[in-house]
């Protein structure tokens, strides 16, 4: 019979989750009080969606929805949408790539909040788009008051999308997060007044936005821009450009050609 060759997909999607049980294994070797979170969290699980789904669940899980319920919506959503764990892969690189304190996949997998708060937002956006408001809505506020981290379900957001430390992260209704955008802690994406409609930021991809930066406003942050930390944006960043003070004003170039990716937050005004 001919060898099965292991194609390029198929590499892509086992290499994390084999990496992932290598590195539960040597960790519950190393210490045998972690042994059977390990073994429960990670190695008796049949694949790395699995393993995210669990942890979540257990962290969000509460009275009012067990853990098993959100597990069970989980499962559904990636049946309906296989897109949805693609997304988590990208979204697992991205710590990776651009957070020089993980060291291994574990650490985002098991511990990272904001990388918990981005998962439970997939799921509560999914349950939004398919009329399950409510159920949204209690994932909302159950990551806001377990992660600190508050993003209302009708908020797209894309792949590879990295929430650095994310404590105390706001982003409204109307709001909208492309693909490869870094946002750190307390980052507000907020409105400016009671007005009702599109009141939101839209955040293009490979932006990165500063510690406590406050973009207010339907106002488009552009491709591959930079938002200072502390910065209070009113108007509308162009591409490739870095905008900070208060209020923002246009300080110069992004710096580089993916400022999400270098996560580089020093500003050169001579730039």
């Amino acid at each position: 019979m001919p060898v099965h060759q292991i194609s390029a997909t198929e590499r892509a999607i086992n290499e994390p989750w084999d990496r992932l049980r290598q590195e539960a294994e040597e960790a519950a070797r190393r210490d045998a009080a972690m042994a059977t979170f390990l073994n429960v969290s990670v190695l008796c699980q049949p694949s790395l969606e699995a393993v995210l789904i669990g942890r979540i669940a257990d962290r969000i899980g509460s009275k009012a929805v067990p853990p098993d319920l959100i597990r069970l919506a989980y499962d559904s959503a990636l049946k309906d949408a296989p897109s949805i764990g693609d997304a988590m892969r990208a979204d697992l690189a991205a710590v990776q790539d651009r957070d020089p304190a993980t060291t291994r996949l574990l650490d985002p997998v098991l511990y990272f909040k904001g990388f918990h708060a981005l998962q439970t937002h997939r799921l509560a956006h999914w349950l939004w788009a398919h009329g399950r408001r409510d159920f949204a809505l209690l994932l909302q506020s159950r990551s806001s008051e377990v992660f600190q981290v508050d993003i209302h379900p009708a908020v797209p957001v894309g792949r590879g999308v990295f929430l650095d430390h994310a404590t105390g992260i706001v982003v409204g209704e109307t709001a909208v997060i492309e693909d490869n955008v870094s946002i750190l802690q307390e980052v507000t994406l907020g409105g400016t007044g009671k007005q009702g409609g599109d009141r939101h930021p839209k955040i293009r991809h490979g932006v990165l936005i500063g510690a406590g930066a406050k973009i207010l406003g339907n106002i488009e942050v552009g491709p591959c821009s930079r938002v200072g930390a502390g910065a209070v944006v009113l108007a509308p960043v162009p591409p490739g450009t870095t905008a900070a003070g208060i209020p923002a004003r246009i300080v110069g170039q992004a710096g580089c050609r993916k400022p999400a990716q270098a996560m580089d937050h020093v500003i050169d005004l001579a730039s």
